[in-house]
């Protein structure tokens, strides 16, 4: 499981307010240098900044909403903002600050603040509509809530950005002179463009030895690929459920999530939950963490409850591989997104292959209202969204390399 639970009292970061450091970093490129040696983005288009430049001219607040598919997102949007020749603030999960003092450092001069995803920070919340109300800076949340790999799937949008977004437009109508809140859906996409057969070999041997099985050379990349994913599938169904299945891929892993989140929705909850996987595992970590944070409980309990959070972290894990996503479209792109999955569940942290172009699109501003009609589910806001950001990507996904 990767660091990204933080068993101690959570204290909000606010953002750095000035301005001296982020445009230090546009100046000389300094994310550029980051994005190309450690997650290997090696170049990059915009497309139609005009939206956003006329949205900053309107004056309106600004809240920009991109896919979250890569650790390079936040950085890439760099980018962007220097394009267009302002500064920005981002909502990002408590434990990014806690990867060094220097990397906690950079995000904080580059706008960022902390939001604490195991609960209700109201503080996070608060600083997220002043930004907005303000218009002092766009402000840029992920509404998925937690990276994905899927570059060309987006999963469940978070309802608390309908909430900041309208709060904010409600303040806003009501200033003198009273102004408005748009969002702008910014589609990233990343298109590889080394060779797919080479990147993939390193990555597939080493899983292969790990299987006790010889490089399987003899198959096609995609066959290759394929093959792994199933055997790594089936060796989790025989540790939770002392045996593999021959259904339908879908089947399968919506039965090992529910195997892996049901017996605590079941403690916590008094019943197995329904809906998508993040909202499902963000409501088990609210339950089972508070305790821990606070030391209320001694150490044998401590030790059940990460274990718990294993689970609870695998199954959202398995939730980022859609069954159909190769099946599809075997693109080299989705390919290497899963090859990349595979490793960082496996080992930690994926290698960086470079070779990547990062399309940065941004779409229309979709004007917040200041209130929802009771009773409609669901959030028309949101609806909107989520239908607006996967048509871009859906259109981006049409640039792929077909293997």
């Amino acid at each position: 499981m990767q660091n990204i639970i933080i068993e101690k009292p959570y204290q909000f970061l606010p953002p750095y307010r000035g301005t001296f450091w982020s445009s230090l970093i546009k100046r000389f490129n300094l994310h550029a240098i980051w994005l190309k040696r450690c997650q290997g983005v090696e170049s990059y288009e915009l497309r139609h900044v005009d939206r956003l430049r006329a949205s900053l001219e309107a004056g309106h607040g600004i809240l920009l909403a991109p896919n979250h598919c890569r650790y390079a997102d936040p950085l890439a949007l760099g980018w962007l903002a220097k394009e267009v020749r302002c500064h920005v603030y981002a909502m990002a999960s408590w434990h990014l600050f806690h990867q060094g003092r220097f990397f906690a450092w950079a995000i904080r001069s580059m706008g960022a603040f902390s939001v604490y995803r195991e609960g209700v920070d109201r503080q996070a919340i608060q600083t997220a509509i002043e930004i907005l109300t303000s218009a002092e800076r766009p402000l840029i949340i992920f509404p998925e809530g937690a990276l994905t790999r899927t570059n060309d799937h987006l999963h469940a949008l978070l309802d608390g950005v309908a909430f900041i977004a309208r709060t904010a437009a409600k303040r806003r109508a009501a200033a003198s002179p009273p102004g408005k809140v748009v969002i702008h859906p910014v589609a990233l996409k990343y298109l590889f463009r080394g060779n797919l057969d080479e990147a993939a070999d390193g990555v597939l041997t080493d899983i292969e030895k790990r299987l006790s099985w010889r490089p399987q050379r003899h198959l096609s990349t995609p066959d290759r690929i394929a093959k792994v994913g199933y055997a790594l599938l089936a060796l989790k169904e025989m540790e939770y459920f002392d045996r593999t299945f021959a259904d339908p891929l879908a089947q399968r892993l919506e039965r090992l999530i529910d195997r892996l989140l049901g017996p605590w929705e079941e403690e916590w909850f008094g019943e197995v939950q329904s809906g998508r996987v993040v909202p499902r595992v963000k409501a088990l970590r609210m339950k089972i963490l508070p305790d821990m944070v606070a030391g209320r409980i001694d150490e044998v309990e401590r030790q059940r409850r990460w274990h718990q959070l294993e689970d609870i972290y695998l199954a959202q894990q398995v939730s980022c591989y859609p069954p159909d996503y190769l099946a599809s479209r075997p693109t080299v792109d989705r390919l290497l997104e899963t090859i990349e999955r595979y490793e960082e569940d496996l080992m930690g942290k994926p290698r960086v292959h470079g070779h990547l172009h990062v399309v940065i699109d941004v779409g229309e501003a979709i004007e917040v209202p200041t209130s929802r009609e009771r009773g409609r589910k669901p959030d028309p806001l949101m609806a909107a969204l989520e239908e607006r950001l996967q048509g871009m990507l859906d259109a981006l996904a049409r640039e792929s390399r077909e293997v």
